[in-house]
């Protein structure tokens, strides 16, 4: 059992991961084959956005809400702009120069 931040804001946690996992794995299993025309596809992703954001959208928003008190109780949120500051994160991170040599193609 992974904790939370705080113990306060780990009940929150529990309960959006699990129903996180539940969503996800539903969203795996009907995987849209690639056959799927592009149509087909978008509109999958987008009933699964909904289906998530109905099922699990509210208990989401209630952990981040307690996860933001608790980095604010702890003064993290100062460190964290000034983190933000020193190496703000605009693109994502490259890979490294040797992440092409995967070890299966030797």
């Amino acid at each position: 059992m992974a904790h939370s931040l705080t113990p306060e804001c780990t009940s929150h946690k529990l309960e959006y991961d699990s129903c996180f996992n539940s969503w996800f794995e539903g969203y795996l299993e009907p995987a849209v084959s690639a056959s799927a025309s592009p149509d087909e596809r978008a509109k999958y992703s987008k009933a699964k956005a909904e289906e998530y954001e109905s099922k699990c959208g509210k208990i989401w928003a209630s952990y981040r809400e307690c996860v933001q008190k608790a980095v604010k109780e702890k003064g993290l949120d100062d460190l964290l702009d000034q983190a933000r500051k020193d190496n703000p994160l605009k693109e994502p991170p490259s890979p490294p120069a040797d992440a092409s040599h995967s070890s299966l193609s030797h």
